[in-house]
């Protein structure tokens, strides 16, 4: 019975200065960075998503709708797709990047660098049952992630204090809807 962290895209695009930020997106990042640092012993793994687009077709767009076209973002190997400077990486046991050629929200959709590997196995492998999930944004990454994780049949549990949203009222339904699906908020 082994527990994981889950960072979601805990990006420089989507915090303040980002071509794409969330408003809470420093002060989120500041929280899971001292999160790692005061609880990281506690996990057995710790893994982050990454959005990671090479060509992601429309999900790309210069008149977003911010629902399924959004501005030009984590461009891969680009500087806002880093992860922010106050996450510990070093701590960080494997990266999911997603979202390559089309659009992709959920960390199950992305690959593990180290292996062709999605995270589901990933974390089966090293006896994952139970997931606390933090991040951005809330309203989707955070959702879609929490959602599959649930489908997989991990127990999820979502620090609602570093997680951020792109709009908070879409946000407070995404919480809504994982605590109704399954999850647990702290």
């Amino acid at each position: 019975m082994a527990r994981a962290l889950i960072l979601v895209d805990v990006q420089k695009d989507f915090c303040p200065g980002g071509s794409l930020a969330t408003e809470r997106g420093d002060e989120v990042a500041g929280k899971i960075g001292a999160y790692q640092l005061s609880h990281g012993s506690e996990y057995d793994v710790v893994v982050a998503t990454q959005d990671w687009h090479i060509d992601p077709g429309e999900h790309f767009s210069e008149t977003p709708d911010f629902k399924n076209s959004w501005p030009i973002h984590c461009v891969a190997d680009s500087d806002g797709a880093a992860m922010h400077d106050r996450i510990n990486t070093d701590s960080i046991d494997e990266f999911f990047r997603k979202g390559h050629y089309t659009a992709a929200y959920s960390g199950f959709e992305g690959t593990a660098v180290s292996e062709e590997l999605l995270m589901s196995p990933w974390l089966k492998n090293k006896g994952v049952t139970d997931v606390d999930i933090v991040g951005i944004a809330t309203d989707h990454c955070v959702r879609a992630t929490a959602l599959d994780a649930l489908k997989e049949g991990f127990n999820v549990s979502i620090l609602t204090s570093m997680c951020s949203a792109v709009d908070f009222h879409a946000g407070d339904h995404a919480l809504e809807e994982l605590h109704e699906a399954g999850a647990i908020l702290i």
